[in-house]
């Protein structure tokens, strides 16, 4: 089965957007981006400053609550949803509680072909590029670049340190056309081929 399903996983700043726009580039078919920063954008005020939702710490720190979660799931089964009636998604998120958070997406995505992808950034260059864009908390890069990954295993992994989006979009495009490969889930070792069972 094709790939019908790109999960990139990265902590802020680590430059998932453009590895993204970059993929929908060089990717022969179209594919729609589905961000978690367009899920938050997406979110009433009200819900950007409250512990029902989410809130951003002055040191980078992120706490989501109960109404978030709700409405995270729903988006999550929506992305699921358009993916089943046929169209191909790079999904751009932040797993923030590591194996804890890409659990939701498997069970959602469970029987699409998936393709999951983290994307490292050494924390010094990911603050730098925090401070350059100027659009989110100091402190939540360099806090990132490390725990989201931890305990999590991918099918590929690049790394944007020093190596520019576009490359990185490529060597993903590359993979896409390998017809199998092993993956490794934390709780079970290795598992054949990208097809998601949803099994943890």
């Amino acid at each position: 089965m094709a790939t019908q399903v790109i999960v990139l996983n990265g902590g802020s700043s680590s430059g998932k957007s453009g590895i993204v726009r970059c993929l929908q580039a060089e990717l022969p078919d179209p594919w729609l981006a589905a961000a978690i920063d367009s899920f938050v954008d997406a979110l009433p005020a009200s819900l950007r400053t409250s512990d029902a939702g989410i809130e951003f710490a002055e040191d980078g720190g992120v706490a989501v609550g109960p109404e978030f979660r709700r409405l995270e799931s729903a988006w999550r089964e929506g992305v699921a949803a358009m993916v089943r009636a046929g169209a191909r998604v790079i999904v751009d998120d932040v797993f923030l509680g590591g194996p804890a958070s890409r659990e939701p997406w498997r069970k959602a995505l469970t029987g699409l072909d998936v393709l999951w992808v983290g994307v490292r950034c050494e924390g010094t260059v990911a603050e730098a590029r925090e401070v350059a864009r100027g659009d989110r908390p100091r402190g939540m890069a360099a806090a990132q670049a490390e725990t989201v990954h931890r305990g999590v295993a991918y099918d590929l992994e690049v790394d944007t340190t020093h190596t520019e989006s576009l490359t990185c979009a490529r060597t993903i495009a590359a993979h896409l056309t390998q017809p199998q490969h092993t993956t490794t889930s934390p709780q079970h070792g290795p598992r054949t081929g990208r097809r998601n069972s949803g099994e943890r």
